[in-house]
């Protein structure tokens, strides 16, 4: 193979690499309202470092072949300092397994850039298998926590059995999210974990934790809704008592399961949380994000819930991996009240939604709860029908 080629190779694939990363993004025209969705994902596997993909050395890949490929780059916390924004993302190699890796904006639209290096996240004395969907808290404590789902392969698995798995809460720190301290999982009276998220401020003096409940790795059997559980010390995070605060119903955006998604923002009117629900269809399950507000003395509390979903997927979003699925597990307030949502389509790429505190809190605040039945949301529609004929 001659140097030529291998240059050739390499001099148009940078080429691409810095157009792609250099690219503007553009807020869609005519939202709803709520939200203003953009153009473009603010991260995709061509996002990745061609370093992490590619052997850079004649010697070793005259073909110039890439050696380590990235399948999809999703799920991922969000967090604001000194002025950028940062991305940990859940990057999936074309080996299945994940890895985190941070990605930073300065104005969180566009032009997110990878670390050169990957988080090389520590691991307990049972090493995981996978790790992925981390939730970046500061907490008022002066940590900024990542909750994470580690994987493993399920202990008591038949012979033959090389899919079921045992998720649980990972938990590790940081100061700068470069140097990671990895702390004991989660231990809670449920069988396993997903979806867990670190309350930002203490409750009665104890870190609180938003969990998830399942029976087992995909269903969530008796335990399905958005759990809550206490605890002392992070170093020893277990908690003795949970009780789901935010339940699964029948016929709704969450009648399968549902779930936290990032950690609740504070607010003037209460927590307000943006959440994951799932049902199933014909075509497989389907995943949307929903909003609800709790008190600002007791986040058990719920205050306000709109009915139906805040989010879906549409358009390319509905294509990946893993069609028709919407998730988020990052957004960020800044100081001027704008909120950027960090959300990803089809367990494929990363996108993000701006909107404000003011719009998400009219929008908790005013628009009327799940009817329940045909019959009251007809009803429902109707008063508005009726309100607007006859303004």
């Amino acid at each position: 193979m001659s140097r030529e080629i291998f240059d050739s190779r390499l001099k148009k694939l940078q080429a691409a690499h810095d157009s792609l990363l250099q690219r503007k993004n553009e807020k869609e025209e005519l939202g709803n309202g709520i939200f203003d969705r953009y153009r473009y994902p603010v991260l995709t596997a061509e996002h990745t470092p061609l370093i992490w993909r590619y052997d850079m050395n004649y010697e070793s890949n005259p073909w110039f072949m890439e050696r380590m490929g990235i399948n999809a780059t999703f799920n991922a916390g969000a967090i604001e300092m000194n002025g950028k924004i940062y991305l940990v993302a859940r990057v999936e190699g074309a080996d299945r397994k994940s890895f985190f890796g941070t990605a930073v904006s300065d104005n969180g639209i566009d032009n997110f850039t990878f670390l050169d290096y990957p988080i090389l996240m520590p691991e307990t004395e049972e090493p995981d298998v996978n790790i992925y969907d981390i939730r970046l808290v500061r907490h008022e404590d002066g940590w900024i926590y990542g909750l994470f789902c580690t994987e493993r392969k399920a202990k008591d698995a038949p012979p033959g059995d090389t899919s079921s798995a045992d998720a649980q809460c990972g938990i590790a720190r940081t100061k700068d999210l470069i140097n990671w301290e990895r702390l004991p999982d989660l231990k809670t009276p449920s069988n396993q974990q997903r979806n867990c998220v670190l309350h930002p401020e203490f409750v009665n003096g104890k870190y609180a934790i938003y969990t998830r409940p399942q029976d087992s790795f995909i269903d969530p059997g008796k335990g399905g809704g958005i759990g809550w559980g206490l605890l002392d010390d992070m170093t020893n995070p277990v908690i003795e008592e949970e009780s789901v605060i935010e339940r699964k119903a029948y016929h709704t955006i969450k009648e399968m399961k549902n779930g936290q998604g990032p950690a609740p923002i504070k607010t003037a009117k209460g927590w307000l949380h943006l959440a994951h629900g799932v049902r199933n269809t014909a075509a497989g399950l389907r995943y949307v994000l929903y909003m609800f507000l709790t008190d600002l003395n007791d986040p058990t509390k719920l205050l306000y819930s709109p009915g139906g979903y805040f989010m879906g997927p549409i358009n390319d979003e509905r294509i990946g991996d893993v069609s028709n699925v919407l998730f988020s597990n990052g957004w960020v307030k800044r100081e001027n009240g704008e909120i950027f949502i960090y959300y990803a389509s089809s367990d494929t790429r990363m996108h993000v939604a701006t909107t404000t505190e003011a719009q998400l809190l009219d929008y908790v605040m005013n628009t009327p709860p799940d009817g329940g039945g045909a019959y009251c949301c007809t009803e429902q529609r109707i008063e508005l029908i009726k309100k607007n004929l006859n303004r």
